[in-house]
């Protein structure tokens, strides 16, 4: 079976951690080997989830959930171990002041070794996952488009070689369908629903694939628009509540109507006000396409 490779983007604050984590746990329930990748330096998740830490190396989370904080820097230092064999050769070529420098400046770096650790199943290259599936809980928006796009940038720089090979292996797999799947989070507010749409343009004429949309933090309500109206004309605080209620249910029809046009697939998740981590994530996994 060919692993699974899930990105998670959107706007910062839209709640894309949270949905992350939501289909991480989904999938390893439906008894897959899941890792929850998190980009990054620091881990919304050690102080969501209250744990001791999060590093480059997987941790259990929960049966057949495992979870990783990835780096540019990590990820890249893993590789050369991996390609140099010996620890003396790796200090001598990355370990020196120079070096570092030159690895901290060079252009797209950084991406480029974090989509080469993403894609290694598939390309049978460098250090193995022994994982069904990863959800890589992304960079926001405009990181995330450099981090996609950064492969394919290098290959066009360099055509021969290692290097332009291992780019252009790395940007054939984030543009098979097969293989990768793209969801933006978004709010139903205007300049979350307005930037998901211009990603979605992006990503789509890039990639060639379609992604798919998470409306986050709907409200639910069993009253109807008339009833809403009424309320709303009670001189009271309850009246103000209602008016407040009819306005965001409109921004959510505007929302989901919105991206409706786009043709492809929008899956809401609702407001949630449960306090315990794991009970929200049980309850939001519910929602999450299989």
């Amino acid at each position: 079976m060919s692993q699974e490779l899930h990105f998670i983007t959107g706007k910062g604050g839209v709640g894309k951690s949270t949905v992350a984590l939501a289909m991480a746990y989904k999938k390893s329930q439906a008894g897959k080997k899941v890792l929850l990748v998190e980009l990054g330096d620091q881990s919304f998740y050690k102080e969501f989830l209250d744990l001791d830490s999060i590093d480059f190396k997987p941790s259990t989370l929960k049966k057949n959930l495992d979870i990783s904080l990835w780096s540019g820097g990590e990820c890249l230092k893993e590789y050369a171990r991996h390609l140099l064999k010996i620890e003396g050769l790796y200090k001598l070529f990355f370990e020196n002041p120079i070096s570092r420098s030159l690895i901290n400046v060079a252009p797209g770096l950084a991406e480029i070794s974090i989509t080469g650790k993403i894609t290694s199943g598939p390309r049978h290259h460098g250090p193995q996952m022994q994982y069904d599936c990863l959800i890589i809980d992304a960079y926001a928006t405009g990181h995330f488009l450099s981090m996609i796009k950064a492969p394919a940038a290098m290959a066009q720089a360099i055509h021969f070689g290692p290097m332009g090979e291992q780019n252009r292996g790395i940007d054939k797999i984030l543009k098979d369908e097969s293989l990768c799947h793209y969801h933006i989070v978004t709010l139903p507010e205007e300049l979350p629903v307005k930037e998901a749409e211009e990603l979605y343009a992006e990503l789509q004429s890039f990639l060639g694939i379609k992604p798919d949309f998470y409306i986050n933090k709907i409200l639910e309500t069993s009253l109807t628009g008339p009833q809403l109206k009424k309320l709303a004309k009670d001189n009271s605080s309850i009246g103000e509540f209602a008016e407040y209620v009819e306005a965001v249910i409109e921004r959510q029809d505007d929302a989901k109507a919105r991206l409706e046009k786009l043709k492809t697939q929008t899956t809401l998740i609702p407001f949630l006000t449960e306090a315990d981590p794991w009970k929200m994530i049980e309850s939001l996994s519910q929602e999450i396409r299989s």
